[in-house]
């Protein structure tokens, strides 16, 4: 049994190996694992978790590349699946540090991980897996938004945690992505995200407001990443506040799933909540000082180096 699977969007990254300079003008890049649910596998994986993620991949070279990567990292790609058709999708960005990171997004209409059907799935799998983490892209077209309501029908115990990861522009209307929030939200238990997705989940911005109304909903654990003024973790019995952790900004992206792949480890530990918070924190600062995202997952033992004063 698998200590968490995750579900959705895998692809490559395409990184500038020149910071503060504008793709026009870039000479040179490196190439990454990308998609937010496959790093988080990874990021869960250097923490000794067993992890598995759900994707599609594209029939090309590279798709080929996101296999050797997730098996690389540790993560094992059984349910990896390849689709005729569609390319792997590519992401560029620019990096301006310390808080202007664009994504150029490159998945055509229909990427072969929204091409996941509830055929794809081992329901037995998902539902015996002690965590379960899906993202808010996988439920932007079919077939992959009923792939993703038969997971969550299957689970039945254990961790179900929604990342609400919202990227408007993989989105055919401003409507629709909310609408998908209010119908999955009653099959989540824990609700993770930042201040842009927390709004647009349930129509307010301010971090309190918004934790109550995703408790509201029916979470039992709500996450709210406020940025520079750190995260707040709210259950009905308990509110936390996680104050940030300062290091020199390189690239911010693959922050949020460092964070992610810590969460899990908080939750499947059975930590305080404010000991999971503070370390996802740390897990995130520690990707964020590095240029790479899955290649830059930490451990355990550096993400306790961090709050102990010992790492950057």
């Amino acid at each position: 049994m698998y200590d968490l699977i995750t579900f959705g969007r895998s692809g490559v990254d395409v990184y500038p190996l020149q910071t503060g300079v504008g793709l026009a003008d870039v000479e040179s890049f490196g190439k990454f694992l990308g998609g937010s649910p496959t790093n988080v596998a990874v990021a869960a994986a250097r923490h000794g978790l067993r992890s598995a993620v759900i994707t599609g991949v594209g029939a090309d070279p590279f798709g080929e590349f996101v296999r050797r990567a997730i098996r690389g990292f540790g993560v094992d790609d059984a349910f990896v699946s390849t689709i005729e058709g569609p390319p792997t999708p590519v992401t560029f960005c620019e990096i301006f540090p310390p808080d202007h990171f664009p994504l150029y997004f490159y998945r055509g209409e229909h990427p072969p991980d929204l091409w996941i059907s509830p055929s794809h799935l081992d329901l037995g799998a998902i539902a015996e897996t002690s965590l379960f983490w899906f993202s808010l892209t996988g439920l932007s077209q079919e077939p992959s938004a009923a792939a993703h309501a038969a997971a969550l029908s299957a689970r039945t115990s254990g961790w179900t945690v929604f990342d609400l990861d919202w990227r408007p522009s993989l989105w055919k209307s401003p409507e629709a992505a909310p609408e998908a929030v209010r119908r999955m939200l009653p099959y989540a238990n824990v609700a993770v995200g930042n201040l842009d997705e927390v709004e647009n989940a349930v129509g307010v911005r301010d971090p309190e407001a918004a934790a109550q109304a995703l408790l509201d909903a029916g979470v039992k654990v709500a996450i709210v990443k406020m940025g520079p003024e750190g995260v707040l973790a709210r259950t009905s019995e308990e509110s936390v506040v996680a104050e940030p952790v300062e290091v020199k900004v390189v690239n911010g992206i693959g922050a949020g799933d460092a964070f992610g792949g810590a969460i899990c480890l908080g939750l499947l530990r059975g930590w305080p909540l404010e000991r999971t918070v503070r370390f996802a924190n740390a897990a995130g600062a520690f990707v964020a000082a590095r240029l790479a995202c899955a290649d830059a997952m930490p451990s355990t033992a550096e993400v306790e180096d961090l709050l102990n004063g010992a790492g950057s």
